[in-house]
């Protein structure tokens, strides 16, 4: 096989990996907290926002750690170990304890950022300039079928259920958790590249403190790093809310009926036909970047205002705080399931817009410090993400809205600031050619 053919089999095989793994803790963080409202348990008083705001906290520290496992133990195993913790945390809820509960929460959080970064670093040793935007696409749309699988299967299992029984839960538990362990063991399938990127001599103290120079390295265009970092709020916002918050909402919406359990499923389907769909037209097809990255990027701001405002007017104020039994509250107009849908496939679009673009900006601009640069980038968005799942305890639906649309506008306005310093300082060279 040429080295060519090589590292593209390495981006798939990555993207299967991950589709297999996200599958089910992908699932898992759909619906763990509608699962937690039914408990039949006194003895359990966990939280689903409050473990993932903890796993986000705990993953933006763990960022500046992460380069440092990935040169001890590599970038295969390092995927490897951290999916087993996946693993654990969805095996939690076959028979929870408050204790366990949040114990693998701050475990993941390491976990995660082990993960995430390696996976940057897999994809950026396996690209070259001229082919990251296409494997960025290819990676980001094999992943997003793990929305389509696994919340095809909640659907199927829980279509016209009002409650979800100790039964129901531990059968869909016991199998998310074999089909994680199941894609932590695809990983081992990824070769090395051809030629192998040449070793460093830096010691692992050295390698540690490059995730905090990556923030003074990524400011292409721009005069001061808070601008930089508002690039990566954007996302973390969104991920709280079309990976936890919004499935939530549905599933105490009564006036949806007695299937409203089962449109969390949906949804997260949909979610990913929006997130497949972007991968692949961004991506794979790469048809954009003669107009460079912003167009992309503009478009997943539009998207995802549009989907806001459809969801202000159809969502009730307290579905993300309402309790088991759902809110009788009604929102501007008549809920509609076919609106709730519809803006869950645009969830899922502009999700992919703003991400497929990040990963390949990030990518080209510090593929000779991949990890350190991945790892920052994943530390501002888990941080964000931590603060999310934190208030979604909290505030109502249309406050969380109003958050995430000027977050957007400003995170959007910095993308196109840092895309015209790349253009700018690149002008003579061959980088429209990527």
């Amino acid at each position: 096989m040429s080295p060519e053919g090589k590292t593209l089999l390495n981006i798939i095989i990555l993207g299967l990996g991950f589709m297999v793994m996200f599958t089910a803790f992908g699932t898992c963080g759909n619906i763990e907290q509608t699962v937690i409202k039914s408990f039949n348990s006194t003895e359990f008083h966990g939280s689903g926002y409050t473990s993932m705001a903890i796993i986000y906290a705990v993953f933006s520290a763990s960022n500046l750690i992460a380069p440092s496992v990935i040169a001890v133990i590599g970038p295969q195993l390092s995927l490897f170990f951290s999916g087993l913790v996946y693993s654990g945390y969805i095996a939690v809820f076959i028979h929870p304890y408050t204790s366990s509960f949040y114990t693998l929460s701050v475990l993941l959080g390491i976990a995660a950022a082990v993960l995430w970064t390696a996976q940057g670093n897999l994809l950026t040793i396996n690209s070259k300039d001229s082919t990251i935007g296409r494997n960025s696409g290819i990676f980001w749309a094999l992943m997003q079928f793990s929305l389509f699988f696994g919340n095809l299967y909640i659907f199927v299992a829980w279509r016209g259920k009002s409650h979800i029984t100790d039964k129901d839960r531990q059968t869909v538990f016991i199998t998310l958790t074999v089909i994680s362990l199941v894609g932590n063991f695809l990983f081992f399938l990824i070769q090395r590249p051809d030629p192998e990127p040449a070793p460093t001599d830096a010691s692992e103290s050295l390698l540690c403190s490059q995730a905090f120079e990556a923030f003074s390295k990524f400011k292409i265009g721009l005069n001061c790093n808070g601008e930089t970092m508002l690039l990566h709020v954007c996302p973390g916002l969104e991920l709280t809310f079309y990976s936890g918050v919004y499935g939530t909402c549905l599933g105490a919406m009564t006036q949806f009926g007695h299937d409203a359990k089962g449109l969390i499923g949906l949804s997260g389907i949909l979610i990913g036909v929006g997130e497949i769909l972007g991968g692949g037209v961004f991506g794979i097809l790469d048809k954009c970047n003669r107009f460079g990255r912003n167009p992309v990027v503009f478009l997943g701001l539009v998207t995802h205002i549009v989907a806001f405002y459809l969801i202000f007017l159809n969502i009730a104020s307290d579905a993300p705080v309402a309790p088991e039994e759902g809110t009788q509250l009604q929102a501007f107009i008549q809920p509609s399931v076919t609106v709730a849908l519809i803006c869950s496939f645009l969830l899922g679009l502009g999700d992919s817009c703003f991400n497929t673009q990040l990963i390949s900006i990030v990518g080209f601009l510090f593929r000779d410090d991949s990890a350190s640069a991945f790892a920052v980038f994943k530390f501002v968005q888990s941080i964000t993400a931590a603060v999310a799942f934190f208030y979604s305890n909290y505030l109502l639906l249309h406050w969380q809205l109003l958050i995430m649309v000027l977050m957007g506008f400003l995170g959007t306005i910095t993308f196109f600031v840092v895309e015209w310093g790349v253009i700018s300082s690149r002008r003579d060279s061959d980088y429209d050619s990527i």
